[in-house]
This record gives C-alpha cells, structure tokens and sequence, in this order.
C-alpha cells in the first residue's frame, strides 16, 4: 500500500511495476464514494450505513476523482479506512489531517467528519464500518475495553496512524481475512468475524495506549457503564413493556439529561435509536426460529403497532419482517404469518 498494493498486503515503494486495480487484486465491493455515500445521509447529517441483516460488518474499497466531497456526518457505526493510493485530507470537527498513502484513519460515533482529495487525482480508500453492539454484546464482561479508542476520541485525539508505525499494514491484513468470512452466514464465519475484528480492535488499543487522554477516558467510561448497570440489567427481561427514558433514568437514580449523557459516553447512540436495535433483534430471533405471528412478536418485543415495528424493522434490517422470516426459513415450510 506504501506504493502499490501486492496480493499479500503492503508493498515496497517500487513503483516500476504497473498497479492493477485494487478490486481485481483483492476481489472486493468497489464505489464511487460520493454516489454510496452522500444519498444515504439524512437531514441530521447522519449517515445509515445498509448493514447485511445476518452480521453488521462491511469491507469495500471507495474511490474518489477529488470532484466531489461527501458533507460532513457521523453515524453509529464505527468506522477504520486505509489510504491505498492518492492522497486527501481527513476532515474531523474543524480539524484538517492530511494523510499519505497507507496511514489508517480511525473514527467513532460522535464526531462529524468526511475527507476531502484533490481535484482530478484519484484516490482509494479500503474502508471497515462495523457496529460495536457486535462486540458489546458478545457475553463478555471486558468487551467494552475493546472498543476504547472509539469510545475516547476527544478534539485532540490522533485519528491517523501512520504506515511507518506497521499498524495499518497488519490490520489491512486482517481485513483481508475478514472479508474472505463474509456474509458470515455460519456460526463459525461469525466466530472467525468476530476474532478477526477483535484481533485489530486489539492492535489499536495496544497503539493508543500512550495516548495521555485514554487511561483516564477508559475509567470515566466504565465509571458511565457502572452507572447504567440497572437499565442494562432490566431491559432483556423487559424488552416487551413499554420504557421510557425517565423510566430508565430512575431505575439508574439519575435525572434524565445525565442518564441520556452517560448512555450517550457507553453505547455512542440515542436510548431511542438502541432500544429499537434491540427489540427488533429480539424480533428477529423470533421470526427465524418460531412460526409466531409477526403482529404478536412486534407485541412481544414492545411495538404497539405493527405497521411501526415493520417500518422501523425495514429501517435497521434492509428487509420487511416477513421477507426477513422467507429468507430465514428458507427450505421449510413456514407461511408469512401476520
């Protein structure tokens, strides 16, 4: 990547050989990034990124021609890109970071950023957006930790990693290997996904571990988490009543704008926006392994109306409640129950 791109990662800066096109060296989804990503912000600035409905993790290579800047947006996924040729700029807040082919550039939820290239070059980003419910659910009481660089990127955090550091190289690896997994459709290419994705999460927090702000970060983290230990012990076995913030609030003894603060510092996502996720992957839990009737899950797991639960459902799935059950149920025979 420091010059050009081999089938086994990074490369020598030999640049007299000619570069085949990264997507036919590597075999991965190739975009224009403007016209993938710029119809998929809403009004807010925030960027929904269609997850595959089976596993919340995408690798693809997004090119620019430095003609058109994607506006700023955040989003709740949690995103990484290596710069594989050209050259840009990663624009975050009010803050410009140049970077240079094979620096990685790494990027949370709360912090509205976009990368800006020259006119006329063109430049290609390997990207990796992931949602980090894939590794905070994971039934593991550390999991969080793993997630620490994302979690504590203040204003002055140092988003790139330089290709000199190796880092990038090692995780462009790992990539690779994840990308072979996909769609992750078996239990153990959901395994291998999640060991992979870990195993890069681990690079970056043995990278940012001299950063001044994260020891303290981490501990005001876990602090926020301690403190919000009541809801998140609750809701599973309540997902189907009906919670309000305030509700949730006084189960944690805290008014509602610090519990909406400190949810905000553990899950990088509204208590709105997260309790949808659950309920409807509660939901989709059921509708691949019962024959229950759709209105009666979208009941089950706290949806008044059923109309709402399908729209939100389609939302964060890509997929109608019945749609998902076919796929789901494919082989046997399981009518659409509604």
């Amino acid at each position: 990547m420091v010059g050009r791109l081999s089938s086994s990662g990074f490369a020598g800066k030999d640049r007299s050989e000619p570069i085949e096109p990264i997507d036919r060296v590597f075999g991965w989804p190739n975009s224009e990034e403007y016209g993938l990503i710029q119809p998929q912000i809403n009004s807010d600035g925030i960027h929904v990124w269609p997850f595959n409905s089976v596993l919340p993790v995408d690798l693809r290579f997004l090119n620019s021609d430095g003609r058109n800047t994607v506006p700023k947006n955040r989003h709740d996924y949690f995103e990484l890109f290596i710069l594989c040729r050209g050259a840009t700029t990663f624009l975050v807040q009010d803050r410009l970071l140049p970077m240079h082919e094979g620096d990685l550039a790494i990027i949370g939820s709360t912090l509205y950023h976009s990368i800006e290239s020259p006119p006329n070059l063109r430049t290609t980003l390997g990207t990796l957006y992931f949602d980090p419910d894939l590794i905070r659910s994971d039934g593991c009481a550390n999991s969080a930790d793993y997630l620490a660089p994302f979690l504590q990127q203040d204003l002055a955090f140092p988003h790139i990693l330089s290709a000199d550091t190796g880092v990038p190289g090692q995780i462009f690896d790992l990539m690779r290997m994840i990308r072979g997994e996909l769609p992750g459709s078996s239990l153990r290419g959901r395994l291998a996904i999640k060991t992979y994705l870990k195993m890069i999460l681990m690079l970056l927090v043995n990278q940012y571990s001299a950063y001044a702000g994260t020891i303290e970060a981490l501990r005001r983290q876990q602090r926020a988490q301690e403190r919000l230990h009541n809801f998140f012990e609750y809701l599973p076995t309540h997902i189907g009543e009906t919670i309000q913030v305030s509700d949730a609030a006084r189960l944690c003894g805290l008014s509602e704008s610090d519990f909406a603060f400190f949810f905000r510092q553990v899950t990088g996502r509204s208590f709105k926006s997260y309790l949808n996720q659950c309920r409807v992957e509660h939901a989709q839990v059921a509708l691949a392994g019962t024959n229950q009737a759709i209105s009666d899950i979208a009941q089950d797991v706290g949806f008044c109306d059923q109309s709402y639960f399908s729209v939100v459902f389609h939302k964060l799935v890509g997929m109608t409640p019945a749609v998902y059950r076919r796929r789901h149920q494919s082989g046997a025979d399981h009518p659409d129950k509604r």
